[in-house]
């Protein structure tokens, strides 16, 4: 590797770094990073920090002054050229004098792929493009996601013991996994704009579903209830944040729910068997801005997601402990061998005591 390409791989990390702050704050938009550097020096730096906020090139260029001139942009992903809510980053870094950009990932929007590097480049400014891509691609799945899909990237995660058990036979899942591995599902959350569960875990646990700390974070909460069977008093319905609560339920559903008093939105969407259709409950919270989506069990619902090809990962922490006899399994339902979901490993990693294992779709037969 030359000198040059080492210098790159380190701003583009820093950069890369700043975008992770911004995660989970940024919907609809996608957490971007940038780093000025002159002389060898790092003399601008900032990332996005909300929607609507300027963008992370132009915080790095407020910062950088004077200094910004003949310098090299370090930034996560193409600098948009079109009038949003902000005006374009491509204005702001020819004004500035930037001699040298270089880009993470192209801006996955079809509308705006590559248009803005082109910008540059007629007005003379030197432009490279994948450095560090990998990560800025992992960074961006949920928007890149959103691009091609139009529904949110989807994580599952669960919580198991040794032999894929998520309660013991009398119900009690409290707690299967360590303290570390459970502050690491807070980080998730925190990195999500919508955590998502089935009624029967709120039957079950009464979760307030809400990252802790929430860094800023407020993340919708999403409940999948096709006969509207809440408790009255659940958390989700009645605490200072019902508001971020949507309830996806069926027309029957959203009659029963209609009783009670919150400020949770029900959302009635369309069956099939008594079922929500999930890719249309996906689709909607697309439209809304929703990127990314936790799914934390339970064991239907993630077996109905899986079944409709909805999971995009999973993150499965597993505590070294056996349950075994009756006790209920991570994932329900149930399919032939040959016709099995299949993943790749991606990761696997030690948490305190528990394991988490990071796996995507074979895409070959998934």
């Amino acid at each position: 590797m030359t000198d040059a390409r080492q210098n790159d791989e380190r701003w583009m990390r820093r950069a890369l770094a700043l975008a992770r702050r911004g995660v989970g704050l940024t919907r609809p938009n996608p957490p971007v990073g940038a780093v000025i550097v002159a002389g060898g020096r790092n003399v601008g730096e900032g990332y996005h920090r909300i929607a609507g906020g300027p963008h992370a090139e132009v915080i790095a260029l407020l910062q950088a002054g004077k200094q910004a001139r003949g310098a090299t942009l370090y930034v996560t992903l193409e600098p948009c050229s079109t009038w949003g809510r902000t005006p374009p980053c491509t204005d702001a870094v020819l004004a500035a004098g930037v001699r040298r950009v270089v880009v993470a990932v192209r801006d996955p929007n079809p509308k705006h792929a590559g248009r803005g590097l082109r910008l540059l480049r007629r007005r003379g400014v030197q432009v490279a493009t994948g450095c560090c891509a990998a990560a800025g691609q992992a960074l961006l799945a949920p928007f890149s996601q959103m691009m091609r899909t139009g529904r949110p990237f989807v994580t599952l995660k669960l919580g198991m013991t040794l032999d894929g058990r998520i309660a013991d036979r009398t119900g009690a899942a409290r707690w299967i996994t360590s303290p570390a591995a459970r502050a690491r599902v807070q980080a998730l959350r925190r990195q999500a704009d919508a955590i998502l569960v089935g009624g029967a875990t709120i039957r079950a646990d009464n979760p307030r579903l809400r990252p802790r700390p929430a860094g800023g974070r407020c993340p919708w909460r999403v409940v999948v209830t096709a006969r509207g069977a809440l408790p009255p008093r659940c958390r989700v319905l009645r605490d200072a944040y019902a508001g971020c609560t949507i309830v996806a339920t069926t027309s029957a559903g959203a009659r029963r729910l209609a009783r009670v008093p919150t400020a949770a939105h029900l959302w009635t969407l369309p069956e099939r068997g008594g079922k929500i259709n999930l890719r249309a409950l996906l689709q909607k919270l697309g439209a809304g801005g929703c990127l990314h989506v936790l799914c934390e069990g339970g064991g239907q619902l993630a077996a109905e997601l899986l079944r409709a090809q909805l999971v995009d990962e999973l993150q499965l922490f597993i505590a070294p402990k056996l349950l075994g006899g009756d006790a209920p399994p991570a994932i329900g339902g149930g399919w032939p061998l040959a016709a099995a979901p299949t993943f790749e490993f991606q990761s696997v990693e030690r948490i305190g005591p528990d394991l988490l294992l990071h796996a995507k779709p074979r895409t070959t037969n998934y």
